[in-house]
């Protein structure tokens, strides 16, 4: 029996079961608040009675401190139940695109725990840590080698610190340099949101380029925003590009658009969110770029808060090494050091009290070890791979808006199902009936009703061949018209379908008993 004419089954049998009193099925339970459990005679904490104290707050004494009633057991399966309805990387295919979900192999975290590392104090004498920073000064070496970037700084606790770092680092360099009229940052219009937020935080204006018409940054686009107020395009600070970018294609042109912003004394901040496709295979340094972070969580192994908290490191060009924040790692004859506050006169200064996510750190540099250059090479080329079969299979069933291969994600849109009456949402809700996460939806914004999918290179041909199955089913139901089912899946899910309109205009922010 094949995996959707088995679960289509079970969508039947699920439906006949949905009677039971306690409302369970199977393993997937109906899970209440703590609160509206029946009180315990016998709660899991017992407290002795205060003696010789009274109350100083004016108000009647409460029975108890206001925590729910329960026992041991209670307690121990609400979490355990609530545990079962957490979707992760670990339990099936999470094909977010432009979010790299990929495998944490085991070994990272093994090394992380380490007690030497786990146990350590940001404060300690420099003496006492000498592993921790050698660790922190290969991870420098390893990222500047693969970035052809030769200034690194860890500081930056995720992508979006990262890229508040480079444009902090370019906006030094500016005023250093007296370039005050300089105020004006080039973004793409498909950039990831962050950017022109970051940009503007930093005292910078926004400039857009367009890239609706091949998905990518053209020659032509980019000279109109950059000489837009000035014939030599001297108000232009620098520019944010991601590349590969958020349609998940390699910007062919982004040598030449280099050579004109550099002309222009601007400076190119890229950003490092889709280095999974590139790693081992292509320095951005070569092709330019003056700045960039890295996501340390997320091409190096450690998806979305898997295990700990973002690493978005900066890896900085010699033209700006001087204004990158600190501190960095130094080694001086076989000792290591941190950089000392004011030791460089020009950098842009702290970002956070202490160095860094270091627990990433142990992971990024354990990914990369245990790979090897090798190795990395072939993560990128297995991840452009993968999102290169899911676009030749599915081309023919969903709208790709733009021509050619990809990179290490695809993007589709609902074009096509539209005719049908089914949207980009009723397919996610739909992967989601089928046990997947969905891709991500509506992003980028450049084109209508996308669906950006990123397979990782850490999928198997079993899994990449499931998700386009379901795919391909749901193309075919709504060519048939039969699109009823497609209209209200999720359904054996604890929760179903929310009416979002309703959900928008009568919000409900806090539980209510018999509400």
């Amino acid at each position: 029996m094949s995996n959707l004419a088995y679960n289509d089954n079970m969508d039947h049998m699920m439906s006949d079961a949905e009677n039971f009193e306690d409302g369970n099925r199977g393993l997937h339970y109906e899970e209440n608040l703590l609160w509206e459990k029946g009180h315990s005679d016998t709660p899991g904490v017992d407290l002795p009675s205060l003696k010789g104290t009274k109350s100083r707050t004016g108000q009647s004494e409460r029975k108890n401190v206001g925590l729910p009633q329960v026992s041991e057991p209670q307690v121990m399966r609400h979490f355990v139940r609530l545990s079962t309805k957490n979707y992760s990387i670990d339990s099936g295919f999470f094909p977010l695109g432009s979010c790299t979900m990929k495998h944490n192999p085991r070994l990272n975290e093994k090394m992380a725990r380490l007690k030497g590392f786990a146990s350590i104090h940001p404060m300690q004498p420099t003496q006492t840590v000498q592993g921790a920073l050698k660790v922190m000064y290969d991870l420098q070496n390893w990222l500047a080698e693969l970035t052809g970037l030769p200034a690194v700084c860890l500081t930056p606790a995720a992508g979006a610190h990262g890229e508040l770092a480079g444009i902090m680092t370019i906006r030094k360099a500016h005023e250093v340099q007296g370039n005050t009229h300089k105020d004006v940052i080039l973004v793409p219009d498909s950039a990831h949101g962050t950017n022109p937020a970051t940009a503007v935080m930093c005292g910078f204006k926004t400039r857009t380029i367009s890239t609706k018409e091949t998905g990518r940054v053209s020659v032509e686009a980019f000279k109109e925003a950059l000489y837009k107020q000035d014939p030599e395009g001297k108000d232009v600070a620098g520019m944010m590009v991601t590349n590969p970018n958020t349609c998940g294609l390699f910007e062919r042109d982004i040598q030449e658009i280099t050579d004109l912003l550099h002309d222009a004394g601007g400076y190119f901040y890229c950003d490092g969110a889709n280095f999974n496709a590139l790693v081992g295979k292509i320095r951005p340094g070569d092709f330019g770029v003056d700045v960039m972070h890295i996501n340390l969580h997320k091409t190096f192994s450690t998806p979305h808060g898997g295990g700990g908290p973002g690493s978005g490191p900066i890896c900085v060009a010699p033209s700006l090494q001087d204004y990158m924040p600190s501190p960095v790692v130094l080694k001086e004859g076989t000792a290591y050091r941190l950089e000392e506050e004011g030791e460089r006169e020009t950098s842009c200064g702290r970002l956070r009290g202490f160095q860094g996510q270091f627990g990433m750190h142990v992971r990024a540099l354990s990914y990369m070890m245990s790979h090897g250059a090798d190795g990395l090479k072939q993560v990128s080329e297995d991840a452009v791979l993968n999102a290169n079969y899911i676009l030749s299979q599915l081309k023919d069933d969903y709208h790709a808006p733009f021509e050619g291969p990809c990179m290490h994600e695809c993007l589709f849109t609902d074009k096509y199902q539209k005719e049908y009456d089914v949207t980009t949402l009723d397919i996610a809700k739909t992967l989601i009936e089928y046990g997947m996460h969905p891709m991500t939806v509506y992003f980028p914004l450049v084109v209508s009703g996308a669906m950006l999918v990123e397979p990782t290179e850490t999928e198997s041909k079993d899994a990449l061949d499931r998700f386009i199955s379901v795919m391909k089913m749901i193309a075919k139901k709504a060519r048939s018209g039969d699109v009823t089912e497609l209209h209200n899946y999720p359904k054996s899910t604890p929760r179903h379908r929310l009416d979002e309109v309703k959900a928008a205009r009568e919000p409900k922010l806090r539980w209510k008993k018999g509400a």
